[in-house]
C-alpha cells in the first residue's frame, strides 16, 4: 500500500472489515479523513494507517 494511494469507500470498508454505515460514520464525524473530488469520496491510504493506529494508542 502507496502512503499517496486514494482508496474508493469500497476499498476502505475492505481493509477496515466494516461495513457502509461505520465507515460514513468515521467520515462524518471526521475521525477518519476524506477528500472529495467531483461527487467522488477517496480516502487517503496514510489516513486509514493513521487511524488504526491512534485506535490502538488509545486501547493501550
Amino acid at each position: 500500500m502507496r502512503d499517496d494511494e486514494l482508496l474508493t469507500v469500497p476499498e476502505a470498508m475492505a481493509r477496515l472489515k466494516i461495513g457502509r454505515s461505520a465507515l460514513y460514520d468515521l467520515l462524518r464525524t471526521r475521525r477518519l479523513a476524506s477528500l472529495t473530488i467531483g461527487r467522488a469520496r477517496r480516502i487517503p491510504a496514510h489516513a486509514l494507517a493513521d487511524y488504526v493506529q491512534r485506535h490502538l494508542e488509545e486501547a493501550a
